[in-house]
């Protein structure tokens, strides 16, 4: 079962069990990713899993981008409504890399591309990403490749 086909699934039980606010962020979510297919490959075009979860990762920044703007003008049932949302989206993501497994991924990424220099951190960079694909973001990533290359 494709990502896509678990989405409409979780969107029929929401559905049937009339859990509105589900429902609410599977809908969109269903949207985004419709929208994604067409730019990708046209009208009756479907996602794979990558893309897909892809298109789930900017879901979820757009609401941590949107609790962060909520609490700052001090709007704490919007922000508690953001988190209830990006919750929901959470549980469609691979379960992500702790301090450690990061730390290991990042070492063997300056190993393989041989990088002895900040000056090779896009390379390292670029290996680390494809190691950790997509279970862990660009910032966690570049911070912990920053750390180690001092």
């Amino acid at each position: 079962m494709t990502l896509q086909d678990r989405i409409d699934e979780d969107l029929k039980g929401a559905m049937k069990a009339r859990q509105a606010e589900k429902l609410a962020v599977l809908r969109l979510l269903k949207s985004a990713m419709k929208y994604a297919a067409i730019e990708k490959y046209g009208a009756e075009g479907k996602l794979e899993d990558q893309a897909a979860l892809g298109v789930i990762r900017k879901q979820v920044k757009q609401r941590q981008d949107s609790i962060a703007g909520f609490e700052k003008g001090n709007r704490p049932e919007l922000a508690a409504k953001e988190k209830a949302e990006m919750t929901v989206l959470e549980t469609y993501l691979p379960r992500g890399l702790s301090p450690a497994e990061l730390a290991a991924l990042v070492q063997e990424a300056i190993a393989e591309s041989g990088a002895v220099s900040k000056a090779q951190f896009g390379a390292v960079m670029k290996l680390a990403q494809e190691k950790a694909a997509g279970r862990a973001d660009g910032k966690m990533l570049s911070e912990e490749i920053k750390r180690v290359m001092q």
